[in-house]
């Protein structure tokens, strides 16, 4: 019989739109205005705090809709909006005092019946949701220096392998190798031996004072190389880092030659996310200098704890950070933090070969971080700042060695729990291959994505009731039943979008637009070669099967071709293209399924199995 579906494809579509709705129902909730307090190394929230917040939001006279505390230690207070979430952290800040981060931040308000099942509203960009941009600049020349550093490691031990008997090797602050040596002919020797080692090096030899020298400098094909393997290194390592923070679709992209820019849309704690993106937190493991600490190179640190308490160390690094392979934040059997930590291949191999001979003595876990202060000047009569970077080392353990170490050991002497998980989650994502300073950081409040919000929502709105008024008033009862099949396609898309997890962006509401014009395109088509089937005699039910059928190859081309470029453009494009791309393409499978099996299970159910002498198109 012409124009009926089978009982199982009736039901195949009624339960692929049911889920639908259900996935797409926690869009309904839109997230709260909240404000978040977490502690710092000295500080952490307790119920006592939670307390002095309520006293201090209740004297200001902000207005609150609850306050909770997490999990994790972090206080929040939701609030109905964004007035009240600025006022609320302006009163929060003044009450705490700079012992507590206080960040502005969105709270979920999906009912848990529907987080239970993995259903969340879609992740918004940061021109809708708001979020933070950060703009960073790579340290080359630091990323230069390190890599010399190796160099003067390397060189050290293939001289001695050698038997080449060398006085000092000095990384100078020109960015030369300066290498004194006993006598000319050793140091010909040597010369000949790294020219054959490092194809990289230009070797320069000099009488000084009657001194043998020799200065080593690096090609300048060899630094372009280290510039740009720091800007890629240091772009996975934000990556990594952002995916660690559970950042939906953001960006991190090169721009120029040492800047990269990172923008976290829905993140408005930029205090969170600029601790975690921006340190350049590192490990250094040395051992303790011995009794004979004049023979060798040394350097006395500070404890983090107490830079009152000192310990002199080898100046030799054993590993670094580079060489973890994985990092987990854990308690030791007294329940103080520590970070159990894994070493790849060659660093475990460092590590046994230095520890083996070194039982009973003692090794530093030395924190460092670059960081940067600023020097506010007054040049005629103009206020400059200026940035100097600097770098902070401290010892965080300083244990004995009782056997031989390998792939695997722990890290203790953290002061707290949320130390000991930033510093597990900076090792697992890598370390830096060069400090980055922020040069640009920006906020993008939430009362601008609200307005983006509203605005592109409207457009949406004017867009379909034109589209839905146009096919009502011109195919009747067939432009109501696709009117029908256009609404479900945008509560289709919705819902893909949230289970997909990709991000809105005011480009993406573009593209919903156009996915409504594409949908009802296909409506069109279908609709047009039906009246066409009927000027030419067909009867009616053979009409409407001759215009389901005839009209699938011609949406199907149009779509097919419309998809590729979509495809195209999300592997090619970044930022707002790909929001457009992804957008697009699911609205084209969605619009595709509702206009040719949605619309055809409602004319079915309306027009299928009868006698017809005349049909509303």
């Amino acid at each position: 019989m012409l124009n009926r579906y089978p009982l199982w494809k009736n039901l195949m579509i009624l339960l692929v739109l049911v889920i639908a709705g259900i996935y797409a129902a926690p869009n309904l909730y839109p997230d709260d205005y909240a404000v978040q307090v977490s502690g710092t190394r000295t500080t952490e929230v307790t119920a006592d705090t939670l307390g002095q917040i309520e006293s201090a939001l209740k004297a200001s006279g902000v207005e609150v809709k609850g306050t909770e505390m997490q999990a994790d230690g972090v206080a929040l207070v939701r609030l109905s909006s964004s007035d009240a979430q600025l006022a609320a952290k302006e009163a929060i800040a003044d009450q705490l005092g700079n012992g507590y981060v206080v960040a502005l931040n969105l709270a979920p308000t999906t009912p848990e019946w529907l987080s239970s099942i993995g259903a969340g509203p879609m992740k918004l960009g940061l021109d809708l949701r708001g979020g933070v941009h950060f703009l960073l600049e790579v340290d080359m020349a630091q990323a230069v220096g390190q890599r010399l550093d190796v160099y003067v490691s390397e060189i050290k031990s293939k001289l001695r392998d050698e038997r080449l008997r060398y006085r000092t090797v000095d990384h100078l602050e020109d960015g030369r190798l300066a290498i004194r040596f006993i006598d000319a002919e050793t140091r010909d020797e040597a010369s000949s031996l790294l020219l054959r080692t490092y194809q990289e090096f230009l070797v320069d030899s000099q009488d000084v004072d009657g001194e043998a020298w020799l200065y080593v400098n690096l090609t300048e094909q060899t630094i372009r190389e280290i510039e740009d393997y720091a800007i890629k290194q240091n772009l996975t390592t934000l990556r990594n880092r952002v995916n660690e923070l559970g950042v939906a679709e953001p960006l991190v992209q090169r721009q120029g030659r040492n800047r990269i820019v990172v923008q976290l849309p829905g993140v408005q704690d930029a205090a969170a996310a600029k601790r975690i993106i921006g340190k350049t937190a590192n490990l250094e493991f040395r051992l303790e200098a011995g009794p004979d600490a004049s023979r060798t190179s040394t350097e006395v640190y500070g404890f983090r704890d107490n830079p009152d308490r000192t310990a002199t160390l080898e100046k030799d690094v054993i590993i670094t950070g580079s060489s973890v392979s994985n990092a987990q934040a854990a308690f030791d059997e007294n329940g103080m933090p520590q970070v159990s930590i894994t070493l790849d291949a060659k660093g475990g191999q460092m590590m046994s070969r230095v520890t083996r001979n070194a039982i009973q003595r003692r090794m530093a876990v030395i924190f460092v971080e670059h960081k940067q202060r600023t020097l506010v000047q007054t040049i005629d009569g103009e206020r400059v700042e200026k940035r100097i970077p600097y770098t902070e080392k401290g010892i965080i353990s300083l244990a004995t060695i009782q056997s031989t170490l390998g792939n695997s050991f722990r890290i203790t002497g953290l002061d707290s729990a949320q130390e000991s998980s930033e510093l597990a989650l900076l090792l697992r994502a890598g370390a830096l291959a060069a400090p980055i300073y922020f040069v640009e950081e920006r906020t993008v409040g939430p009362s601008l994505g609200a307005e983006n919000i509203e605005l592109g929502t409207l457009s949406v709105q004017i867009g379909f009731a034109l589209v839905l008024a146009f096919m009502l008033i011109y195919y009747k009862v067939f432009g109501l039943l696709a009117n029908v099949a256009l609404t479900l396609n945008l509560v289709l898309l919705v819902a893909v979008m949230s289970l997909l997890s990709a991000t809105l962006t005011l480009p993406g509401i573009a593209g919903i637009v156009l996915t409504v014009g594409m949908a009802v395109d296909a409506n069109v088509l279908i609709f047009e070669r039906i009246k066409e089937e009927m000027r030419n005699g067909q009867p009616i039910q053979s009409a409407i099967h001759g215009g389901f059928a005839r009209a699938f190859t011609t949406i199907l081309d149009a779509n097919v071709t419309t998809l590729i470029a979509a495809v195209i453009l999300f592997a090619m494009g970044t930022g707002p293209v790909k929001g457009f791309a992804v957008t697009l393409s699911v609205g084209i499978l969605t619009s595709m399924f509702t206009a040719l099996l949605v619309t055809r299970a409602l004319v079915n159910l309306v027009y299928g199995g009868r006698t017809l002498k005349k049909v509303m198109i």
